[in-house]
């Protein structure tokens, strides 16, 4: 299985330098879990750059994985993680969806970069978060 972190997810809906990197795993959508914060963040970043047409056009290609909701077993686990790897609410919750269906979590974010189970590569110069 596989989770991309919303880092990811924008990277490869701007073709960006490491769009590749994610390529494989967003493309691969019967190993794909997607949370459901991946969809809000991803919806509201996309909304307030491009407009809702492309927000839903990259919600809709989000869906197409095994969308995850945030029930109160995830959540505590996500506390639990967040405190143990010093993780900001976000990142909990996404990496605590990873270890639950015990995916490969692939990310350009520097906080999960020395945590097990991570892909990680490193933004490009100039890239905004």
């Amino acid at each position: 299985m596989n989770l991309v972190d919303s880092s990811g997810w924008l990277e490869y809906f701007a073709d960006g330098p490491n769009a590749t990197f994610f390529a494989a795993a967003i493309l691969d959508t019967e190993q794909l879990v997607v949370p459901t914060l991946s969809l809000l963040e991803v919806f509201k970043r996309v909304l307030q750059q491009r407009g809702e047409g492309d927000a839903l056009q990259a919600v809709a290609l989000m869906r197409q994985g095994q969308v995850v909701e945030l029930d109160s077993v995830l959540a505590l686990s996500a506390a639990r993680l967040g405190v143990e790897h010093r993780l900001a609410l976000a990142d909990s919750v996404i990496y605590a969806t990873a270890r639950r269906f015990g995916a490969l979590l692939w990310t350009q974010d520097a906080d999960f970069e020395s945590l097990p189970g991570v892909r990680f590569v490193a933004k490009s110069r100039g890239q905004g978060g």
